[in-house]
């Protein structure tokens, strides 16, 4: 019989998930009670995926921000440090921002502008504009960012981000001054040590420091990197990724899951079967164009994934080949042609024309914004997303 739909996603209820809890067995037996409910069988190559938060909690990797006070203060001295680069977020940097301020005696905050690296703005491209500044080149002051711009407030959130971090620096006992730049060497007019928060761009920003002069440059990937005091840490990634779970705790990045994806694997092929794919994701790599945020904070979106996850999409754009190839032909005539183009498709398809505008993405990146985008980030409690066809073309019955 012919096949009428292509890719399903479906997001999977499953227990709340706490510190300890067999998250390999709930993950599974989630996935095949929805078959059971809904009406849905595993096939080979489906993938089952499940959100990085999860799989961090069931983990318990969590750590305080007496842990990330320690290891700041141990790892840049104390005294003054430069931290540049944050996002702006309360989910995502406040917390830290506590403990990190609460490990220093001065903080020097940089802030880029006209936005942060995610893409949550400080202030409008217009009004840069408007102001004759170059963000490239110009160095704002707290006092001078006031006078031309006033304040602003994040469209979503409604929060002054340039006020409210700095009342959390002087919250947790440090100095504050405040800047904003985008070039990283200013930050060595006010301090040789430097916490580079950004995310994606952070080892070229490191290597611009330590070109221009640091004596210290650390990342946030280099905090909590290790256990303090028994605290949640993580080996690759360190703060990069974390969540605020208290007003004091926030919660790590996933440590080592390769293990998990792989056991999962092994459990469904046991219990069903079928091979499928299994993959931990962070957040998607999507923007929203109102409010222009990339949905990047995490350092990755895949985590960590099985075999059939690894490499990019080879596929055939479809209206490319109807349009010119087959340009002549409609019906059943086009549909038999198209098809045979797919079955004959042999190596990459990496320049040429017929795949020309096809998505030259990591499979794990838009497997990662499917799943992202399924599951959200607020109460449909479906950590677990379930994928079934995404490997199929037009030809697949």
């Amino acid at each position: 019989m012919e096949r009428n739909v292509g890719t399903v996603s479906r997001g999977i209820r499953c227990p709340i998930i706490r510190e300890g809890d067999d998250l390999e067995k709930i993950v599974v037996d989630s996935v095949l009670r929805a078959g059971e409910t809904d009406g849905f069988t595993v096939r080979d190559r489906d993938i089952l995926c499940v959100t990085e938060s999860v799989v961090a909690r069931s983990q318990g990797n969590y750590a305080s921000t007496a842990a990330i006070a320690a290891d700041v203060k141990k790892k840049l001295g104390g005294e003054t440090i430069g931290v540049i680069f944050p996002i702006l977020s309360r989910n995502r940097f406040a917390v830290c921002l506590r403990g990190i301020a609460a490990g220093a005696k001065k903080i020097v905050l940089m802030l880029s502008y006209p936005s942060d690296e995610v893409g949550n703005e400080l202030v409008s491209l217009d009004k840069i504009d408007a102001a004759g500044v170059n963000p490239y080149s110009d160095v704002l002051t707290l006092e001078k960012y006031r006078e031309l711009f006033g304040e602003n407030l994040h469209p979503f959130t409604g929060v002054d981000y340039v006020a409210y971090y700095g009342e959390l620096i002087k919250e947790a006992g440090a100095e504050v001054e405040i800047i904003m730049a985008n070039q990283p060497a200013e930050i060595l007019k006010y301090t040789k040590k430097v916490l580079t928060c950004d995310i994606h761009s952070r080892q070229r920003t490191k290597r611009i420091l330590k070109k221009a002069g640091a004596e210290i440059v650390l990342g946030l990937d280099d905090i909590l990197n290790e256990s303090v005091d028994g605290s949640g840490y993580n080996t690759r990634f360190g703060l990069l990724g974390s969540n605020k779970a208290t007003e004091d705790t926030v919660k790590l990045f996933p440590n080592e899951c390769q293990d998990l994806v792989d056991n999962i694997q092994a459990d469904i092929l046991e219990r069903t079967g079928k091979h499928v794919e299994v993959m931990v994701y962070g957040d998607g790599a999507f923007k929203d164009p109102v409010g222009k945020i990339w949905e990047l904070a995490d350092p990755s979106v895949g985590v960590a994934f099985t075999k059939g996850l690894e490499g990019t999409p080879n596929e055939l754009k479809l209206k490319y080949l109807a349009d010119n190839d087959f340009a002549d032909l409609s019906g059943e005539d086009l549909k038999e042609a198209i098809s045979g183009r797919i079955r004959e498709k042999d190596g990459s398809l990496v320049g040429k024309m017929e795949s020309e505008g096809t998505t030259p993405r990591q499979l794990t990146d838009l497997i990662g914004s499917l799943c992202d985008l399924t599951s959200g980030s607020g109460d449909k409690g479906t950590p677990i997303v379930y994928i079934q066809g995404y490997f199929d073309n037009y030809t697949s019955e």
